[in-house]
């Protein structure tokens, strides 16, 4: 296991890594959410709407982004208003309400996903793909170990 001596903690120089790499992507993709009509907030909670395995809710899209309740909130309202995303009764939950997108919400995610698409190619030209892959899963993997460690003191 390799160190960088930059960093008197391993999670230091992640939260670095991951940092600046966040903000690399985001100069690449910023203008996706813009040409989709959206902000970049209201362009992330329609993907975690639309990507989700179950329909989420706020609070449960705000903790896995680490954002606050109040400003996935905002924008789910503006992707309502907007008709691109809908909101079904929970039955677990008298008040948060349970998201769904909508034909055109899934429409808006496609044609965005076809302009990001170019992006990608152009970026996969420069890099390297199996990298990409490995650091994802490792990725992944951290942040399923973190989300457990973290679970265990919301238990407490």
């Amino acid at each position: 296991m390799s160190s960088d001596s930059r960093y008197t903690n391993p999670l230091i120089g992640l939260f670095d890594a991951t940092t600046r790499i966040r903000g690399r992507l985001k100069a690449a993709f910023g203008g996706i959410a813009a040409a989709a009509g959206l902000s970049e907030m209201e362009m992330t909670v329609l993907n975690a709407v639309a990507e989700a395995r179950t329909p989420p809710t706020v609070p449960r899209i705000g903790r896995a982004l680490g954002h606050p309740r109040q400003v996935i909130q905002r924008s789910a309202n503006a992707l309502v208003a907007h008709g691109l995303i809908d909101t079904l009764p929970n039955p677990e939950h008298k008040r948060a309400v349970l998201l769904v997108p909508t034909e055109l919400g899934r429409a808006r995610k496609r044609e965005a996903n076809a302009r990001a698409s170019q992006m990608v190619e152009k970026l996969l030209a420069s890099m390297d793909a199996d990298l990409i892959v490995r650091t994802n899963e490792n990725l992944e993997t951290l942040r399923s170990q973190m989300d457990s460690h973290f679970r265990q003191f919301e238990q407490k």
